[in-house]
């Protein structure tokens, strides 16, 4: 049934109107899982005053936070490498001596569908218990055609199983397994690009992503994977700069690419270029502070060239073991001095952007809402506290939840 919200504080992350789009003593009403009329209460029209109404209090209202690059699907873990690098080994080196990424393939691959998903939900439910209503899940820990659909399978159960809207990214393109050992273009040749194709027959892909990366693959590689890509019509993400610079931004945004992400190599030329396209910067602080990374993004040249700025966990079990987008947004805050609401708008309008979606992020008559309440009197506080979750009620596609 519709309903009224109300006695509540709009951060609408509606851009260039007042900080965080702040509305006091607002409203928004809520039909057929999408927001009818939002603003302040004063200017309710009268359509909507008989709707049945809840009281929130003078509680803080955001759009549903947006975690738009994740990992979450994965068998195993890597706390021997957390070890390892606390001894001084290189994320680089602990690769090229078969742990990393590889490691986690392996024990994905012995993994079934049942033990994933529920593994992988102990990781969800606490993103969910933040606020978090859209979730980004990557595959790219099988590296074999059906072992990459598997991963595909279960990210697409999660959205079943919880109130979560879930968006799929084939990320084949991230490592080469084993059994490919220097022969990375046959392996391109034999599973990604036809693992595309078969993933995206079936329904499971969303977007396609790579690693642009010297233990990973040059830029020639993922302009392999990007024109299939192109050609089924599917956008285009990357993970690139992150260890050095490649050109990856730059790839990534002649393709026209939903967002380029890691960053910390970015030069002048591939800020230019994602700016050209509209390609989103997306920083992953978790990873920035587990490899105790010392190369800053350069956020002020993105800011200069007005690239949005987006904030994802990158949750994953070597680089970034973090399922909490709030201690992400402290987190980029004080490791990347972004300010509480860049951080803010990097979780909701920036991230939906990252994802390509023009229905979330916002709190905007027409889009979906999804929305987060929160225990709070000031927007600024969600991304200052350490530890904390103020979250008050959760509102997914028009729901609302506990």
């Amino acid at each position: 049934m519709p309903y009224l919200l109300t006695n509540a504080t709009l951060a609408t992350m509606e851009p260039a109107s007042t900080p965080f789009g702040l509305v006091e003593d607002g409203a928004v009403a809520v039909a057929d899982g999408r927001i009818a009329w939002c603003g302040p209460r004063t200017g309710l029209p009268p359509q909507f005053s008989g709707l049945g109404a809840v009281d929130l209090g003078g509680r803080l209202v955001t759009p549903g936070l947006i975690d738009c690059h994740t990992h979450v699907v994965f068998g195993g873990d890597r706390a021997r490498e957390f070890e390892l690098r606390l001894e001084g080994a290189s994320y680089e080196q602990i690769a090229r001596e078969g742990g990393g990424i590889v490691s986690t393939v392996l024990a994905t691959r012995a993994a079934g569908e049942t033990n994933l998903l529920s593994e992988a939900l102990t990781r969800v439910d606490p993103m969910i218990a933040e606020g978090v209503t859209t979730l980004e899940i990557k595959s790219g820990y099988g590296l074999s055609i059906a072992d990459e659909i598997k991963m595909l399978r279960v990210a697409r159960q999660i959205g079943r199983a919880r109130s979560i809207r879930v968006i799929t990214s084939y990320l084949a393109a991230h490592a080469v397994p084993p059994e490919y050992e220097g022969r990375a273009d046959d392996y391109l040749d034999e599973v990604v690009l036809p693992g595309l194709d078969a993933a995206f027959a079936e329904g499971l892909v969303d977007a396609v992503d790579g690693f642009c990366e010297g233990i990973a693959f040059s830029p020639e590689q993922i302009e392999r994977v990007f024109s299939r890509a192109e050609t089924l019509g599917l956008p285009i993400k990357l993970h690139a700069e992150q260890l050095s610079n490649l050109g990856g931004a730059a790839l990534a945004a002649r393709y026209k690419g939903l967002s380029a992400d890691h960053l910390e190599y970015l030069d002048v030329e591939g800020v230019e270029a994602m700016a050209k396209t509209g390609t989103v910067a997306v920083l992953l602080p978790g990873a920035f502070y587990t490899l105790r990374e010392t190369q800053v993004p350069p956020v002020q040249a993105l800011r200069d060239a007005g690239v949005p700025i987006v904030v994802a966990t990158d949750c994953n079990p070597g680089s970034s073991p973090l399922n909490s987008l709030l201690l992400a947004l402290n987190m980029a805050c004080t490791l990347f001095q972004l300010t509480p609401e860049e951080a803010l708008a990097g979780v909701t309008r920036n991230a939906a952007r990252a994802l390509g979606l023009a229905d979330a992020g916002i709190i905007r008559s027409g889009c979906r809402a999804d929305l987060a309440v929160w225990a709070v009197s000031r927007p600024a506080e969600l991304a200052y506290r350490i530890g904390a979750n103020p979250l008050y009620r959760r509102i997914h596609a028009g729901v609302l939840l506990s």
